[in-house]
This record gives C-alpha cells, structure tokens and sequence, in this order.
C-alpha cells in the first residue's frame, strides 16, 4: 500500500523530501522503499556539512535484505542528520515520514522543492514498480 503524504516531494528512487518552517529541508526513504528493503539493521549517515549535489548519493541504509544508497533529492548543505538511527536504525520501519527522517539540507535552491514528483508522480512511479 502506498503511503505518501501531499505536503511532501518525492523522487523516482523513492526518497521523500519535506519544507521546513525554517526554509530548510527534512530528507527520509518512503515507505514503499522501507517495505521493498525491509528490516533496517545500519544507516551510514552523512557527515553535517557535507555539500551534496542533487541526485548524489549521500548515504547508505542496510537491511536484513540488502544495502541501499540513498540519494539527495535537492542540492545543498547537510545541516543536521538524525543522530538516533545510529542506534535505532528500525525507527525508518517503524515511522519513515517522522522519527525516521535521514538528513536536514539547507538547499541551495528552494525553488528546486517544486520540481520534484507531487503524491500523484509518485503514486504512479510505485504503480510501475508493481
């Protein structure tokens, strides 16, 4: 079943990207992507300050099945990283919109944000994937 939340962007490798109050970006997998990997067991987080280039691959997520890159959706600086998947890498299963959000970016262009696939270009990305 496809969770997607309208708010939010989304890319064709299943990243999810969401508007900060602050201007800056929050940056997590979805949880078509969480399903297809399954149990998280390590995330490799970037290092806050690293520039990233849109569509850079930026971190790794492993699970029982596989190891994944995750790519940035936006370009711009890492900010800040979500320090509690050192420890508790199933918080991405458990609440991939929320607790298990990967990265905060300060894009270097917001206007980029809109560009992105809405909840309906990615409804029909995972359709294909079926």
């Amino acid at each position: 079943m496809l969770e997607a939340l309208d708010e939010y962007r989304y890319t064709p490798t299943h990243e999810w990207i969401r508007r900060e109050e602050d201007g800056s970006m929050t940056v997590g997998i979805t949880a078509h992507a969480e399903e297809l990997l399954g149990d998280m067991v390590y995330v490799q987080l970037p290092e806050v300050g690293r520039v990233v280039a849109a569509q850079e691959e930026c971190c790794v997520v492993e699970s029982v099945k596989a190891a994944s890159d995750i790519y940035s959706p936006l370009a711009g600086e890492v900010i800040a990283i979500n320090t509690a998947l050192d420890e508790a890498p199933e918080l991405i299963n458990e609440d991939p919109y929320g607790a298990g959000w990967i990265m905060r970016l300060q894009p270097s262009n917001a206007d980029d944000f809109e560009g992105l696939l809405d909840r309906a270009a990615y409804a029909a990305v995972v359709a294909e994937d079926e």
